[in-house]
């Protein structure tokens, strides 16, 4: 379940993060946007032999409540994009991912699977420090 969570988030901030690459105004938001995409990107393919291993499909997209949110996202432009994008997609994504993948390092069954929680975390929990700041720029 670990697994499936964890791709499915990245998936959302990877579409996110390609959205803002394009609508957003704030260079601040472009250069989070670029990291996102790389480093979940990153965490991506870590994550495919895992799954492979333990025989689980993983999402190639995001959920179908996650895609209504990245329409919202695709219909803002300027401030407002930026806006959302840095608390929907910074703020509010990685402090369920922090919390997901917390869970994992105390819960996982597999050790590969906790071992991957376990690294990618501190990961995580620099992107929402990023996120706290990029959301705090772009509230002026």
């Amino acid at each position: 379940m670990f697994l499936r969570k964890a791709a499915e988030a990245g998936t959302l901030e990877i579409a996110a993060s390609r959205l803002a690459e394009k609508k957003a105004s704030s260079a601040a938001v472009k250069q989070f946007a670029a990291q996102m995409i790389k480093d979940h990107g990153a965490a991506s393919a870590r994550m495919e032999p895992l799954a492979k291993r333990l025989g689980i499909q993983l999402p190639a997209s995001p959920n179908e409540g996650k895609k209504q949110e990245l329409a919202q996202l695709a219909n803002l432009s300027g401030a407002a994009f930026d806006k959302a994008y840095a608390q929907q997609i910074g703020v509010d994504a990685h402090q369920d991912a922090v919390k997901l993948f917390r869970e994992a390092t105390d819960d996982a069954k597999d050790g590969a699977v906790k071992d991957f929680a376990r690294e990618t975390l501190p990961t995580l929990q620099h992107h929402l420090e990023m996120a706290k700041k990029m959301a705090a720029d772009v509230a002026r």
